[in-house]
């Protein structure tokens, strides 16, 4: 009988702590088979934030290191110079990449260090209950922001794809979603073309994922699949905003 489906093998069998309704769970498969697909689990190293992802050790198969608040980029830096015949990903929300981790990023950007980074962004930090991240949107209700987000006195939220494109080190930067499968399967070519581009040793590579929080959100999983394409979308507008590899995904 022929194989229809089957769980990616680079995933383990650990049960998902995340809440019902995250879509964390559908972009660990699409690492998974990616991973797959390259061959190359005994031989990617992948690095764990501090978030809701933080135990995403648990899930890969490949080697884990579990990475300080925001340092996940300067791990992977070192991994990826002592390993370089490795593959080195990153796995990060938005408090840890664009609110602690922003610096090590940008240089990590700027150096063009060959490793790819996993971005979901969901506008909110979930693990701590809900305060405004950088990645908010402007009149967005958080713990800390319960009037909504005023950009008067918080700022704007950050495009982080859009800003790591302007530097010269970033070699592709895409922003997907999960928010339907036409929209999975395209996230699952970004990943893959992001590994590509590591592995052909073009440089730095991220890919953006637009995902839910309805536990924070205050939404049912359905109901914020429809707040991401009604709010997220129109602000953090998917597609390539970067890529030198001179290739199709």
């Amino acid at each position: 009988m022929a194989v229809v489906y089957e769980k990616p093998h680079a995933l383990t069998d650990a049960v998902l702590h995340y809440c019902p309704g995250c879509t964390h769970g559908i972009i660990h498969k699409l690492v998974a088979e990616v991973i797959d697909e390259f061959e190359c689990e005994g031989r990617t190293v992948g690095v764990a934030p501090v978030g809701c992802a933080v135990m995403a050790y648990n899930y890969f198969k490949c080697d884990m290191v579990e990475a300080p608040h925001g340092r996940a980029p300067a791990i992977a830096t070192g991994l990826k110079r002592s390993l370089p015949n490795n593959v080195i990903f990153t796995y990060q929300g938005d408090g840890d990449l664009a609110a602690i981790g922003t610096a090590e990023t940008v240089h990590a950007a700027t150096r063009g260090e060959n490793i790819t980074i996993i971005f979901v962004n969901n506008c909110i930090y979930g693990m701590t209950g809900g305060q405004m991240a950088p990645t908010t949107l402007p009149g967005q209700v958080t713990q800390t922001t319960p009037y909504g987000r005023d950009v008067a006195a918080a700022g704007y939220p950050i495009r982080m794809s859009e800003m790591l494109a302007t530097l010269d080190g970033t070699a592709y930067a895409e922003r997907v979603s999960v928010d339907s499968v036409p929209n999975i399967r395209k996230a699952k070519a970004a990943i893959k073309k992001a590994f590509q581009t590591q592995i052909d040793k073009k440089g730095f590579s991220i890919v953006e994922v637009l995902s839910t929080c309805p536990t924070n959100w205050g939404l049912t999983p359905v109901e914020a699949l429809g707040w991401l394409r009604d709010n997220m979308m129109p602000y953090y507008p998917l597609g390539v905003y970067k890529d030198k590899t001179g290739g199709d995904k």
